[in-house]
């Protein structure tokens, strides 16, 4: 989308020259932020908008920026007293009837998406740049702090918290830059990283994506204005589709650059024998669970390798290597009820999640004072077009747990469709699994009340989604002394 009108645009290279002023219109979500955070740090002025408050808009406050409460056009006659003329940031998010938006349009400011300045910034520094359909934020995260342990101290722009910062950005004195390449809304095409990754191609995002053809046509682009490709051999779309200058595997070392074949997964811990080219280099301890998280590690350990990080100061990083919030992340306990918060909002991220779940149970063994006895799954559906398209790959999905409890459609936005609710998706669990209880709710406080009415002690109460599921936890009265994942 062309938010310029007749507006000329800024070079890249001349976009982040000194002074400059920045303002974000929905500065709140998590790439904005991140940006809005790089930004301030790196002594640019930053001023931003956004209808909702969250922790990342109070750090940025505490940096300095300027945040207004809402979007309006008086935000832009503000912000552009004494003759300022701001850069403008926006998201694929804001919509062309947003009154910010237009505000600027009228002044004639210069106005960016996201992407554009992110590219401005990869410039900059050794970029790595992560895409793929799931893992990306998991392994920005671990890359990021396999980095920062081995004392490289790297810029991260990331789509999820980074336990080691507690924060989705963070400007490094390093060389290096680490960012999470979202192809939610086609910009990653704007990106030219040193080395870019792709951990896996699967639909979706239908809402922009018609087919996983132009899926791929937007990854081989992506692919093109890389200096290097870093990609995965095990997920066969990739293997088929794109041309790579390395790759990883689990699964086999023949023909392969960086592998990682595990030995024992339990749920606590992977162990794996480390091989390069076919040959074995060592054993590693991956202190997190599931073979998911073993790819996103391999992927982690082959880009720091392929930019020249030895392999003994990645080994010892790994014990320290954490995933970010929200992903198997535990929130607390409560009458004996381990709360587990997991942003899984695809089927595949939905299965994947509940194997780690079934892996504690079956190994009884976990990070835990106890492991889980039971898994007791509520799962928010996120977006309409989303759950349409793949309401039996869910329903297959979530048929693998026996106690399910269904909270309405996160929007995100997007305006409802006809026929399709949580009440389709009941149906649709209940033909793969008749024995499964399923509990359709239209409320948190509803979920909240068949939690308390359902569950029972050593239960493994996993919340699932990308909206705001995880609320529900503020509403438990916490045990004491809970070990976090």
């Amino acid at each position: 989308m062309n938010y310029l009108s007749n507006q000329q645009k800024r070079p890249l290279d001349n976009l982040l020259t000194k002074p400059r002023q920045f303002h974000f219109i929905g500065v709140g979500g998590i790439g904005m932020s991140a940006l809005a955070l790089i930004l301030i740090d790196r002594g640019y002025s930053v001023s931003g908008s956004d209808i909702k408050t969250n922790s990342s808009l109070v750090k940025l406050k505490e940096k300095g920026a300027i945040i207004f409460e809402s979007q309006s056009t008086n935000n832009i006659d503000l912000i552009c007293k004494g003759g300022i003329s701001p850069i403008i940031i926006i998201s694929s998010a804001i919509e062309s009837s947003n009154p910010e938006l237009n505000a600027a349009k009228e002044k004639k400011l210069e106005i960016n998406h996201r992407s554009e300045l992110l590219a401005a910034l990869l410039k900059i520094n050794t970029s790595i740049a992560v895409a793929g359909s799931h893992g990306k934020t998991t392994s920005s995260t671990l890359i990021t702090t396999i980095l920062a342990k081995s004392n490289y101290d790297p810029t991260a722009i990331v789509g999820g918290i980074v336990p080691i910062y507690n924060s989705n950005g963070h400007s490094g004195k390093g060389d290096f830059i680490i960012a999470e390449a979202d192809e939610s809304d086609g910009s990653l095409t704007k990106l030219k990283p040193n080395l870019g990754i792709i951990t896996n191609i699967e639909l979706d995002h239908t809402d922009y994506y018609q087919n996983i053809e132009s899926l791929i046509s937007t990854m081989k682009v992506f692919c093109s204005n890389c200096k290097e490709v870093l990609a995965n051999s095990d997920c066969k779309i990739v293997n088929l589709n794109i041309e790579a200058t390395y790759w990883w595997s689990n699964e086999q070392t023949q023909n392969i650059d960086f592998a990682c074949i595990p030995v024992s997964i339990n749920g606590n811990e992977t162990i794996a024998n480390y091989y390069e080219k076919g040959l074995y280099i060592d054993k590693i301890k991956l202190p997190l669970p599931g073979m998911h998280n073993l790819s996103n590690a391999t992927c982690a350990i082959a880009s720091c390798r392929i930019n020249g990080i030895p392999f003994d100061e990645i080994k010892i990083s790994i014990p320290h290597l954490k995933a970010p919030k929200r992903r198997f992340e535990l929130l607390g306990i409560w009458q004996r009820r381990l709360f587990i918060d997991d942003y899984a909002h695809h089927p595949s991220e939905v299965e994947a999640t509940l194997k780690i779940a079934n892996l504690m149970i079956k190994t009884k063994s976990s990070p835990f004072k106890e492991s889980p006895k039971r898994i007791f799954t509520i799962f928010q559906p996120h977006r309409y077009t989303r759950t349409k398209e793949f309401i039996k790959e869910f329903a297959i999905a979530l048929a693998k747990t026996n106690i399910i409890i269904l909270a309405p459609i996160y929007s995100a936005g997007e305006k409802p469709l006809v026929g399709v609710n949580n009440k389709i998706l009941a149906k649709a669990i209940k033909i793969h699994n008749k024995n499964a209880a399923v509990y359709i709710s239209e409320s948190l406080e509803n979920i909240i009340e068949l939690i308390k009415e359902k569950s029972t002690e050593g239960d493994l109460i996993l919340l699932m989604g990308a909206g705001n599921i995880n609320l529900i936890w503020g509403k438990f009265d916490k045990d004491s002394n809970p070990i976090s994942l």
